[in-house]
């Protein structure tokens, strides 16, 4: 899988995954007001499995929420999560509706004017995928087609050619799309795509795991590369 987005050449991209705060919010404030109030309230996205989504029994799960519970357990609070759409947690003036964002969030210039990035947690790698049948083999080959991604993520900017990540090393825009389909929720491009090569998308891009999540799951789609 040659096109995977990873951090070995410095021509491919790869994604940073830091925890993030406002930017109008004081480090000590925040703090104080966490312990105070006995409970760590944690942003994050219901429905971005294996990360963080939401259980048959209505119980939030996924890595991120195990390292949002983890933080909380550290500091001694409670841990409660509340699911915002993607983009007004990047929007940033969260106004004290949450304390943190643990959400597998990639730092760029863009949304440190309105957002902290104190900690990375993890590096995740990205990727192109496509229909089992699609005739399309490399990357160049989805130049000029409907490429699906998640909507205010950075998978969209890449595909936008404005990807502005802090600390990255050089990297290429590989592929430039005729048009791009941005969902609020990402998981639907690979279910948009296993309906069949053309008929919603032409491809789509995504974390690792999550493309190889769903071929596990049985979904017709495979690796671009």
């Amino acid at each position: 899988m040659s096109n995977i987005f990873g951090f070995k050449k410095s021509s491919i991209v790869f994604a940073t995954v830091l925890l993030s705060i406002s930017m109008t919010a004081k480090a000590g404030i925040v703090y104080d007001y966490i312990i105070e109030q006995n409970k760590l309230i944690i942003a994050t996205d219901a429905n971005w499995a294996p990360f963080s989504y939401i259980d048959d029994d209505g119980v939030m799960q996924g890595f991120d929420v195990e390292v949002g519970r983890e933080i909380a357990k550290r500091m001694g609070v409670e841990a409660q999560f509340i699911t915002p759409d993607w983009d007004v947690i990047t929007a940033g003036n969260w106004n004290a509706r949450w304390d943190v964002s643990v959400g597998s969030m990639t730092p760029t210039a863009s949304r440190s004017e309105v957002l902290n990035f104190p900690a990375v947690y993890y590096y995740t790698p990205a990727a192109f995928a496509v229909h089992t049948d699609s005739p399309i083999t490399t990357l160049a080959g989805l130049n000029g087609k409907n490429v699906c991604t998640t909507a205010a993520s950075t998978w969209e900017m890449y595909l936008q050619g404005d990807l502005d990540m802090l600390n990255a090393p050089a990297f290429t825009y590989d592929v430039t799309p005729g048009t791009i389909t941005s969902l609020k929720d990402g998981s639907m491009c690979a279910d948009d795509t296993r309906l069949g090569a053309g008929v919603r998308n032409d491809g789509f891009i995504d974390s690792v795991p999550m493309i190889q999540g769903a071929i596990e799951a049985g979904y017709p789609i495979r690796f671009l590369g």
